[in-house]
């Protein structure tokens, strides 16, 4: 990934507050799952001992939008977008006011334009008339919005406003968190739950961004590259890719 413009280390706010609350482990229990979730970060965290937000940004209207952008799209590309975008609509009133026509031009190339263009404004006009033009700082009021859903919001909370509210799923991170056998769910919502669960608060989010890494680096989707794969001893699905069977 690319280095953000503007990351943040602030201290988290309580997950409870962000719309999902953190199940706490019974005092003094600890599972095994929880001690293989720990290991597993830890190497994470060796390997990619940087993990900055992959998208370009200056304040946390501009995250919102470039992550709003990647849905469906890469980073790469947003990133490719987003300069000659931020340029043309430099504040909130800019693209509150801005011409449909003329904002699906400008993103395009991302993929579902005209809903992502629409969204935007309407997301803009909104931060306007309720939130006195600032881009809010709960889970609650940031899924009000049309278009952000929690991943987004969990993106926007973490490296906007350095508070850990959730734990963002994305392609990579349902997929690798299946292959270590850390939940059993396909669903994102319940994916979240699970790692919150097995996690630290203050690693949530980096957590995400590292399997990213990994999943980008080593455990490709197509072929996991198993043989090289630090983690393989607390992959319960390794050995069986290598056995050539089914994970």
């Amino acid at each position: 990934m690319a280095a953000a413009k503007q990351s943040s280390s602030k201290s988290s706010s309580p997950a409870k507050k962000q719309g999902t609350t953190a199940a706490k482990p019974r005092k003094g229990r600890v599972t095994q799952k929880q001690l293989r979730a720990l290991a597993i970060l830890e190497e994470l965290k060796r390997l990619y001992p940087e993990a900055p937000c992959s998208l370009d940004f200056e304040n946390p209207l501009q995250l919102m939008i470039a992550t709003m952008l990647a849905a469906q799209c890469t980073d790469e590309r947003v990133n490719k977008v987003t300069p000659a975008l931020f340029e043309r609509y430099p504040d909130v009133e800019a693209f509150a006011g801005a011409d449909l026509e003329e904002l699906e031009k400008y993103v395009r190339s991302t993929g579902f334009y005209r809903n992502k263009a629409k969204n935007i404004r309407l997301n803009c006009q909104r931060l306007i008339e309720v939130y006195g033009g600032e881009v809010p700082k709960t889970m609650e009021d940031l899924i009000s919005l049309a278009g952000v859903a929690r991943k987004t919001a969990n993106v926007v909370l973490a490296h906007g406003f350095g508070i850990n509210g959730g734990v963002t799923v994305d392609t990579h991170v349902k997929r690798i968190t299946n292959l270590l056998k850390l939940t059993k769910s396909d669903s994102p919502v319940q994916i979240e739950r699970d790692l919150m669960k097995l996690l630290p608060q203050p690693d949530w989010e980096n957590w995400s961004i590292r399997l990213v890494y990994h999943g980008r680096a080593v455990c490709v989707a197509r072929r996991p590259d198993c043989d090289r794969c630090t983690l393989i001893e607390h992959c319960p699905s390794g050995p069986k890719i290598l056995a050539g069977k089914k994970p």
